[in-house]
């Protein structure tokens, strides 16, 4: 295993960067990208390259409502994630973000996202540590006492259209277009009425990104969703850690150093004698998928 690092670079730029060093190994070919936990957060950024992104996540309203309203999502599904039809050997990146912790039956939710990655194929996790003070704490503690997940709100109709202007299909074979094709075809439809001046200006902006959540969704903490779970699930399943960092995301929200929450961790480190440390509460990962199912990890 790789040597336990924190990352120089916060988790949404470092897996950015990594995709794009994917994508350019592949020059040729078009990206297929799962978001695994598309109800919360934000997606990659893989700049100019022609890329398709489809989502899955379970099926809440709060979830649902902030999928419709992203602008990156070419298809997206939202179930049961041990059901949800996914095309073995289809993906290029799975990006999980805050979703093994917060899934019943992650062993087998995971399963099925290496199936569905191509080999050779790139898998993005980042977790709460659940064998880490903070996540005790977040087990233990009432439900009104964590932090809030609220995230600012949208008008209804931003989120009614962004509903209308996706198909949620279950994989990447439906209808799907890239960010860029998008833009251009909302500049021209903006071009009708305003002028083609307009329509040059416009059609050169970025899509809007939608609203992020202030902190992640509820978490479960099945018992693989930790370091030393994703560790063993790596060496059975003969995947191979490129990148492992540790990170105080959860505790620094909380005013880490000054704030209750760090203090609550130390004297949960103190009492479990550092079964449960206070070092850090989140834990990041690049994975690798191998070329030959019949490697083997030394």
């Amino acid at each position: 295993m790789t040597d336990l690092r924190t990352p120089p670079v916060s988790d949404g730029d470092l897996f950015s960067e990594r995709a794009r060093q994917y994508a350019l190994e592949k020059p040729l070919q078009r990206i297929h990208i799962l978001e695994a936990g598309c109800g919360w957060g934000t997606g990659l950024d893989l700049g100019d390259r022609q890329h398709h992104v489809t989502g899955v996540d379970l099926d809440a309203p709060d979830l649902r409502a902030y999928t419709c309203e992203r602008p990156d999502l070419d298809a997206w599904h939202l179930g049961d994630l041990r059901t949800v039809p996914l095309p073995p050997r289809a993906y290029d990146i799975v990006h999980a973000s805050h979703l093994i912790e917060r899934v019943p039956h992650a062993e087998l939710v995971l399963d099925r996202f290496v199936a569905a990655l191509k080999p050779g194929g790139l898998l993005l996790i980042h977790l709460r540590d659940r064998d880490t003070a903070f996540g005790f704490l977040d087990r233990a503690l009432p439900r009104w006492m964590h932090a809030s997940g609220r995230r600012r709100r949208t008008r209804p109709g931003r989120a009614a259209r962004g509903a209308h202007a996706r198909t949620p299909y279950a994989s990447g074979d439906g209808p799907s277009r890239s960010q860029a094709d998008s833009g251009a075809e909302r500049g021209d439809q903006e071009a009708a009425s305003t002028g083609a001046g307009a329509r040059v200006r416009r059609a050169a902006q970025p899509p809007p990104r939608p609203a992020v959540r202030t902190s992640p969704p509820p978490a479960v903490y099945d018992r693989i969703a930790a370091r030393s779970g994703i560790q063993w699930y790596c060496v059975m399943r003969g995947l191979v850690v490129s990148e492992e960092y540790t990170s105080r995301q959860a505790i620094d929200a909380l005013g880490a150093g000054t704030g209750p929450a760090d203090l609550l961790c130390r004297l949960v480190s103190a009492f479990s004698r550092g079964r449960l440390t206070a070092d850090h509460s989140e834990v990041t990962f690049v994975i690798r998928k191998p070329e030959n199912r019949f490697a083997r990890v030394i």
